[in-house]
């Protein structure tokens, strides 16, 4: 398999390219909600075949993790640029958001090694 590494910039406009070949372009965002949570229930019937109690049926096409989440993704991407919303600083504010406000929430592995 060829390794690529992406911006999030790169997505966004490689996604771009590719829905703006088609006259539908972009759904609309109750379209595009839909899709992710299309995505999100495959997603997890591969985690319920791989790590549940339910297993494939034999009549079923072996998908991976990897696709689902690369799925996932894509549909994503399709959603913030439908919206011109930059993943990039979506992301820095939800890290930002999540290095305050729960800074303090878990045991962090340093303080573990301390306590012994």
């Amino acid at each position: 398999m060829k390794e690529n590494t992406y911006s999030t910039q790169k997505m966004q406009a490689r996604v771009d390219d590719y829905i703006s070949q088609f006259e539908e372009g972009y759904f609309s965002p109750l379209s595009m909600m839909a899709r992710l949570t299309e995505e999100v229930g495959e997603m997890a019937r591969e985690v319920n075949h791989y790590y549940g109690e339910k297993q494939k049926k034999e009549s079923e096409d072996p998908n991976t993790l990897e696709e689902e989440l690369g799925d996932l993704l894509f549909v994503m991407v399709c959603f913030a640029n439908s919206l011109n919303i930059s993943i990039s600083e979506a992301f820095e504010r939800s890290m930002l958001k999540f290095e305050t406000r729960d800074k303090d929430r878990w045991t962090r592995v340093d303080e573990e090694a301390n306590d012994e």
